[in-house]
């Protein structure tokens, strides 16, 4: 029997919707809650990267700056389609922005999207971009993946090294809302998925790693990051579970097993003890699809991480001395190991 890759990495959300991507439009209707649906026609010859679409004289008038987010969850193919939901008190009339791979753009402004809300953009619609990214500044024609991080000493982020694998630029926003580029070259454990990162600026407060009593089967861990963005807000996500092994898949004794939901997008980001310490990097969950092909049925909750003592030696190996606490007296509620969290996870874009 052909063995299925069983383990599903949690970086971000353009990996999950590749498989449908774009083509998976819905008919260019009133979408529910008097909202309308703009359906974009890809019909360029090329494959869109990026797509914009804002109330009607919002867009900058030149250059990427102030077009906003990038739409698009995935590359998308010349001949597919794509179509986006808009908020009720945005009205009918739009700028639009479609950004191809070649780097051209095409402009669309004072769209009416209730009158014509299927629009195709065509080759002929293409110029030059107006500009380019500031030096320091995201790309928004880049392909983008994501993942989640966190502080381990001064100007320091730990995450996991797929979640950096790649990338052309990375940027990190902290808690505070701050967009600090890492610089390269990131330090990488590739058996054990972990990377470490430069991150100038004070991306945020290092989180301290669990030093005693050793982790017990059964104890209740806390999952912070940044699942499915684009989908889900874009603020951290919690996520409250046990540790139910002690070794990985495989007996991989560089994992836990751990019950607490993680998605796309938490790759990387930390899992704490209810004292607030680190005893983990989560890092994958296991192929739900893959895993139900090979036993007919689906698993529930079955997640790793990397074990917090590993991550700790890596930090260490590569000349970091981050902060260690014992974790003994009361628990904290998870309310305030989010808090701690909060002050040191960070959302991690990759830019290729």
């Amino acid at each position: 029997m052909r063995l299925l890759p069983l383990l599903r990495p949690l970086a971000g959300l353009a990996a999950l919707l590749a498989a449908s991507g774009p083509a998976a439009a819905q008919a260019p209707d009133a979408a529910p809650g008097g909202s309308h649906r703009i359906q974009l026609a890809n019909r360029t010859g090329q494959v869109a990267t990026g797509f914009y679409a804002l109330r009607e004289g919002r867009a900058a008038q030149g250059g990427a700056e102030g077009w906003g987010r990038n739409t698009l969850p995935a590359p998308m193919p010349s001949g597919k389609l794509f179509t986006l939901a808009t908020r009720p008190e945005a009205g009918c009339r739009f700028d639009l922005r479609l950004v191809v791979q070649d780097g051209r753009e095409a402009i669309l402004r004072g769209r009416d999207i209730c009158a014509e809300p299927r629009i195709a953009v065509t080759e002929a619609d293409l110029r030059p971009a107006s500009s380019q990214p500031a030096p320091g500044a995201p790309n928004p024609r880049a392909r983008v993946s994501s993942g989640s991080g966190f502080v381990v000493a001064t100007d320091r982020v730990m995450t996991n090294q797929h979640v950096v694998a790649g990338c052309d630029r990375i940027f990190i926003r902290t808690a505070d809302g701050r967009l600090l580029p890492a610089v390269p070259p990131a330090r990488v454990d590739a058996g054990l998925d972990l990377a470490l990162l430069a991150v100038p600026g004070n991306p945020g407060e290092p989180l301290a790693f669990r030093a005693a009593p050793p982790v017990r089967r059964g104890e209740g861990v806390i999952a912070y990051g940044f699942p499915l963005p684009g989908l889900l807000s874009s603020d951290p996500k919690l996520t409250r579970g046990e540790v139910n092994g002690l070794n990985g898949l495989g007996n991989n004794p560089a994992h836990y097993q751990i019950s607490a939901a993680v998605q796309p997008g938490n790759s990387g980001g930390p899992l704490l003890d209810l004292q607030g310490n680190l005893v983990g990097v989560v890092v994958s969950k296991l192929h739900a699809q893959n895993i139900a092909k090979q036993t007919g049925d689906i698993p529930q909750n079955v997640n790793f991480a990397v074990k917090g003592e590993a991550a700790l030696a890596f930090a260490r190996r590569a000349g970091l001395a981050p902060a260690t606490a014992s974790s003994a007296g009361a628990e904290k509620s998870a309310a305030d190991v989010g808090e701690i969290a909060n002050r040191g996870a960070v959302f991690i874009r990759c830019e290729r």
